[in-house]
């Protein structure tokens, strides 16, 4: 029920006296018993005789759809008359009608939907026929002037309501000037008769200043008579000056007092307040139960901000555990309301898997909700998710303007991203002056990862001293602020990676610090480095540590390096077995060496146990990613039928393909079975035949 509706049906029942108590009493006596058309009639024929007040409940029984079919443009009719007798009660209700307006409803049985319907199938004479069943129309237009001279008529009457409603439209300057001084005097009328509202009125004209100064103190006094007369909006106000010490002493103890009281009525803001105050046992015990049921109160009435603390509490923990599920379905409640953070949440929520199912497609949607409404991460989420296609079909136009809507508010990986578009010409007109604007752009913003970007951009630009002057400054900035990949650039490009100097000495400090903070390339490179005896830093047991790391991190070269340790001994003790492992480690990763070295190892029974059929298997992996020297041993394979089916044909196939990469054993092969070479050999190598 809207406030316009209360405010509608809380008809006041004025008091009669002397013969037109005598006159309207058989009527009031059939209203009460509920024979609304006998007292409609007795009512009637008093109006007949120029009595206001029956001529004001009349428009009441229509009002409230008692013994006629409810209708506020015909109650209007009736209080119109009764205003204009003077009737306050009536000048006070036909001021709220035109103050607010009533909209025609719609729904079964409604006057308004059988006009609609009737205008459809009757067409032009419909009006005729509404004109006869609706005189008066099915709404009321809203009209502030005509509601300011009819409030202003109940006010003068001394009805507290009226007064305290024409002190409102004084103070917003509704149907007349702004006048806080009226406003004022109308509000004081009202007070005077001890009416609540009109009392907290006074407290917001003291606290905001609206006319007079600033007075906390006097503020607080007028929202305490309020309040002792049980006025919610009081209630919480005093409690809020309470709880702060503003206009009188800080004492959280009544201020819990005061907003329990108001949160018995049911006020989402007093349930949402007494339940922070349980929370943090603030001015009342701690109690995580009861906080928990206010602020439950509270979020089921749509109260945003009690939704987003019942998030908070399940996702952080009070005394108790997280509940990200609970946490979960309290965010997705405050993302549909409108908060723009529970909306990103909800996306790294669904991305995540973190309290519900993960579900990408509810990830993209939330967070390009989020980017709408100005969130300039979860723009730059959903960018990636449009240039990725991940939740949504890919899309690179997409994903550049939401990169730019992230950029521009400041997310550097946004700007890092646009750089290394445009510098790619991915999706978008190659254009490496855009690229370089946008990384230097997120290398100002200070981010080590932004400042690396742009100087790998730099290096790869060019080589020139200038660049890589600004690239070394840019890469050691971001080293020393703990960038590892920064620390781990920093020695690729002292090692000579990117040209000028080599300073191999220079680079292991970097690459070291790099490799402790677990960057897996540089304990690969670091693991080489050490490897090469000729080098200075050459250091057999520091490499076989380093390649270690790597390998068991999962970096394939550094597995392949590492089997090849254990096969010669260097670095470690020599164990064909460990070999074996690392190189189908590396083999699993797509390392061709791996896979061909794995092959020959379980052809000949070295480390493990011999088997045919797996080295042949290891040697066709090897072969389709083009090895010359798999593509013979799979041919030798095939030629003989050790470890799969004999297949002459399919083993010229293998060596064909080996020679045409110049493999000697391959002609070879082909000269002794006598197969011809395809033509698509060059001359180099059919003269080796």
């Amino acid at each position: 029920m809207t406030a316009l509706t209360r405010s509608l049906l809380q008809w006041l029942r004025p008091r009669s006296h002397g013969s037109e108590e005598r006159r309207l009493g058989p009527a009031e006596a059939a209203f009460e018993r509920g024979h609304y058309l006998e007292a409609l009639k007795l009512w009637k024929r008093a109006s007949q005789n120029g009595d206001a007040e029956a001529d004001y409940r009349i428009g009441m029984l229509y009002a409230k759809n008692q013994g006629v079919a409810g209708s506020i443009p015909d109650a209007v009719v009736w209080y119109e008359r009764a205003a204009q007798r003077g009737h306050a009660d009536a000048q006070y209700q036909l001021g709220l009608i035109y103050l607010y307006g009533v909209n025609a409803s719609l729904g079964p049985n409604r006057p308004e939907t059988w006009r609609q319907s009737s205008a459809a199938r009757l067409g032009d004479t419909a009006s005729n026929v509404h004109h006869l069943v609706f005189p008066h129309g099915t709404s009321v237009a809203k009209d502030i002037s005509s509601a300011f001279r009819w409030i202003s008529a109940a006010a003068e009457a001394r009805k507290a309501d009226a007064q305290t409603i024409l002190g409102k439209l004084y103070s917003e300057g509704q149907g007349c000037a702004k006048d806080f001084t009226a406003a004022l005097r109308w509000y004081q009328a009202a007070a005077d008769q001890k009416f609540a509202p009109a009392e907290f009125a006074l407290g917001d004209v003291y606290y905001q200043g609206r006319g007079v100064l600033v007075d906390f103190a006097q503020a607080a006094i007028w929202y305490g008579k309020a309040a002792a007369q049980d006025h919610v909006r009081a209630q919480i106000a005093l409690a809020f000056m309470t709880l702060k010490g503003m206009g009188l002493s800080e004492n959280p103890i009544e201020a819990a007092r005061l907003f329990q009281g108001a949160a018995t009525h049911d006020d989402p803001i007093a349930l949402y307040n007494i339940g922070l105050l349980r929370l943090s046992g603030k001015g009342v015990a701690k109690d995580l139960d009861r906080a928990e049921t206010a602020l439950r109160k509270a979020a089921r009435k749509d109260y945003l901000p009690a939704i987003q603390a019942l998030a908070e509490v399940y996702s952080n923990g009070v005394d108790a555990e997280p509940d990200l599920r609970e946490a979960a379905v309290w965010y997705e409640k405050a993302a549909e309301r409108g908060d723009v953070q529970a909306q990103f949440f909800v996306g790294r929520f669904y991305a995540t898997g973190v309290g519900v199912s993960p579900n990408i497609r509810q990830a993209a949607k939330w967070f390009e909700r989020a980017a709408e409404n100005g969130h300039a991460t979860a723009a730059f989420n959903i960018a990636i998710f449009f240039l990725n296609g991940s939740g949504v079909q890919r899309n690179v136009e997409a994903a550049i303007k939401w990169f730019e809507r992230a950029a521009n508010g400041g997310i550097s990986a946004a700007q890092v991203q646009l750089g290394k578009l445009y510098s790619t010409g991915a999706g978008v007109p190659k254009d490496q002056e855009m690229a370089s604007e946008w990384l230097r752009r997120a290398a100002g913003s200070g981010d080590p990862d932004a400042k690396t970007a742009y100087a790998l951009f730099l290096l790869h630009q060019d080589a020139s001293y200038d660049n890589v002057a600004r690239a070394h400054s840019l890469l050691g900035e971001a080293a020393e602020a703990g960038h590892p990949p920064a620390a781990f650039q920093l020695g690729a490009l002292k090692m000579g990676r990117f040209g000028g100097t080599v300073d191999m000495l220079g680079a292991t400090p970097w690459l070291t610090r790099a490799a402790n903070a677990g960057h897996v390339e540089a304990q690969y490179m670091l693991g080489l480095l050490h490897l090469d005896p000729k080098s200075a830093a050459g250091n057999a047991q520091a490499a076989s540590s380093w390649m270690a790391k790597a390998a068991r991190a999962g970096h394939a070269a550094a597995q392949f390096q590492f089997a090849v340790m254990y096969c010669t001994g260097y670095g470690v003790g020599l164990d064909l077995a460990e070999g074996v492992n690392w190189y189908e480690a590396a083999a699993e990763q797509g390392h061709t060496v791996a896979q061909y070295n794995l092959a020959v190892m379980l052809g000949g029974g070295q480390g493990r146990r011999a088997d045919a059929t797996k080295a042949t298997e290891w040697f066709q992996r090897a072969a389709e990613r083009g090895m010359p020297e798999a593509q013979v041993a799979l041919g030798d394979a095939l030629m003989s039928g050790r470890g799969t089916a004999q297949d002459r044909d399919a083993a010229v196939n293998w060596y064909r393909y080996a020679a045409r990469q110049r493999n000697e054993g391959a002609v070879r092969r082909l000269q002794s079975i006598g197969a011809t070479s395809d033509r698509a050999f060059t001359p180099e190598t059919e003269s080796l035949r």
